[in-house]
């Protein structure tokens, strides 16, 4: 398999992982355990799960307040999109 065919199924898996990760912070954060840093979380949506990372913070209501979540995941979503776009 080649790398154009390579590149969705990696963007589907960090999405997922990224998701997954949101969640489990939020488990965290309510039962008051040893966080996921907010660098770690930024990170995952940096590398590719910008859509995961956005969808987790809707559905677990996670990091909605964080001004760097509630507007940076959002702009690396579209930043992400744009470069998707041009690379086409």
């Amino acid at each position: 398999m080649n790398s154009i065919g390579i590149f969705p199924l990696y963007l589907i898996a960090i999405n997922v992982i990224t998701f997954i990760v949101y969640g489990i912070d939020k488990l965290k954060a309510k039962e008051h355990w040893w966080r996921i840093s907010e660098a770690t979380l930024l990170l995952l949506a940096v590398i590719g799960g910008s859509l995961g990372a956005w969808a987790g913070m809707y559905v677990f209501h996670h990091k909605t307040k964080h001004k760097k979540f509630k507007w940076g995941v959002p702009a690396i979503l579209l930043l992400q999109l744009a470069l998707l776009w041009w690379l086409r």
